[in-house]
This record gives structure tokens, sequence and C-alpha cells, in this order.
């Protein structure tokens, strides 16, 4: 994912909230605010270049003192940022540092 591009989008406000992400949000008090926050200074922890239309990525940024992930795709030919979800992430899903994922198997 081209962060110079993703960054451009989020400060010039191309982006598109996607409905799942806007309700996710209001449920876990989650504001635009934080999500662009991370999008612009958080690290990429996950790529999911195959995700169709447009290639994804995971983004993890601290907020507050407080891990926040945000999914998020990117559309090069429109310059456009699509917000999917965004959620707190827990330690029954991931590893102490949010990035890695813990094995169910375990």
């Amino acid at each position: 994912m081209d962060r110079k591009s993703l960054s451009n989008a989020v400060e010039n406000g191309n982006m598109e909230w996607q409905r799942h992400a806007l309700e996710r949000m209001l449920e876990r008090e989650i504001s635009r605010k934080m999500v662009k926050s991370v999008l612009l200074s958080g690290e990429i922890v996950e790529e999911y270049s195959d995700d169709e239309p447009y290639p994804s990525a995971l983004f993890l940024g601290c907020i507050e003192g407080q891990p926040l992930h945000v999914v998020a795709a990117f559309d090069s030919m429109s310059d456009n940022c699509f917000v999917i979800t965004t959620y707190k992430p827990d330690q029954d899903h991931f590893e102490s540092d949010y990035k890695t994922r813990r094995s169910h198997g375990n």
C-alpha cells in the first residue's frame, strides 16, 4: 500500500466510511479523528494486497495510550481511502504487541 498516497487521501478528505465501520465506531466510541490519526501515523501490521475491489491493510496506532486497529482499503485510480472497520484489539486475539495474531489452536 502506498502510504504517501493514502496519507494524501486522508488529509484531503478523500475518504469513504463503510456503514459497517461507522456502526462499529459508534458502538466502540471511536471517533473519525481517531481513525484518521491511525491512518496517518500508525503502522501497517498486515497487508491484504489481494483484497477486492481494492488492496487493504490493517493499521495499528496508539490513541491516548490505547491500541487501535483500523482496516482500510485504497483505490489508487480515484485516490480514495475506504475505512472498512476499526476496533480496539484485545489480547484474546493478539499478542501483547497488538501486531501478532494469536493462534487459536493453543
